[in-house]
């Protein structure tokens, strides 16, 4: 008999990297989740940029469980700007991140809009909500 139980991991600005909270959820609800995202606060009062759902499966001769599933990111708003965009800002604090979206073949970023600024790149699959 297979095991299965869902997950939501939640991704807040960090000092280096993303800091990340991973809590049980009964199904993959992104309106649960969008509740759930508003009671998670990080180190420095950092809050939630986007989430993410697992779904982790073990069977009876597995030691351990895996990730059996995930789901794109789910962005809790943000503003989406490609390359183009933010080269014509033409501003020098984006010299790095244009670099990087240079070197890393990114075409588009998603910024977040509240809290912390933070720019990721922005996936085909990945869904930005209207929050």
């Amino acid at each position: 008999m297979k095991m299965q139980r869902n997950f939501v991991t939640f991704y807040s600005p960090g000092t280096m990297f993303a800091e990340t909270t991973t809590k049980p959820i009964d199904t993959w609800n992104v309106e649960e989740a969008v509740r759930m995202s508003r009671d998670i606060v990080e180190r420095h009062g950092a809050t939630p940029y986007a989430f993410r759902f697992e779904t982790h499966s073990r069977g009876d001769a597995d030691l351990d469980s895996q990730v059996s599933a995930k789901s794109p990111t789910y962005y809790l708003g943000g503003k989406v700007e490609t390359i183009e965009e933010v080269a014509a800002r033409n501003d020098p604090s984006d010299q790095i991140l244009l670099s990087n979206m240079r070197i890393n073949e990114w075409n588009r970023i998603i910024t977040s809009t509240s809290g912390y600024r933070w720019s990721q790149p922005l996936r085909d699959t990945d869904v930005v909500l209207s929050i």
